[in-house]
């Protein structure tokens, strides 16, 4: 792994995150969200995913991170999740739901990742994960193991 080459992407799509086109911020939300471990492409992604000009920039971002569904995504989603306001919050809530109601399997892993997040010392994302554990709570899986 090239860390020189992933910071210069992580600052390339940074910088298409500071776009006027929504569809611009939301390809950048898109594309972070692959470098969510990065501490450098953190704090990007939390501002496209309470992107104040677009909910779409909101809901691409947030897909992107939860279908990772890795402890970096699930943390990104819930340090958002916080201090979202309403508008935000719904939509990050639509997002959930679309992302983990298929395999139960998948629901079962993101809320082990949100209690061990839970515990976190940074209280943000302690708050967001427990927010995102009772959307999580609240799912009904397609799927199931036969």
């Amino acid at each position: 792994m090239d860390s020189d080459l992933r910071r210069s992407a992580v600052m390339a799509l940074g910088e298409l995150g500071r776009s006027d086109d929504y569809r611009d911020r939301a390809d950048a939300g898109h594309g972070l969200a692959g470098f969510a471990e990065m501490q450098e492409a953190v704090e990007l992604l939390s501002e496209l995913l309470l992107d104040p000009g677009d909910t779409f920039v909101t809901r691409v971002t947030a897909e992107a991170l939860l279908r990772r569904k890795d402890r970096p995504g699930l943390a990104t989603v819930a340090s958002a999740l916080a201090v979202a306001d309403t508008n935000h919050r719904d939509w990050i809530h639509t997002v959930i739901v679309d992302v983990f109601s298929i395999f139960s399997g998948d629901l079962d892993r993101a809320i082990q990742l949100c209690d061990e997040l839970s515990r976190e010392t940074d209280e943000r994302v302690a708050l967001g994960a427990r927010q995102l554990h009772e959307v999580l709570a609240k799912i009904d899986p397609v799927l199931r193991p036969a």
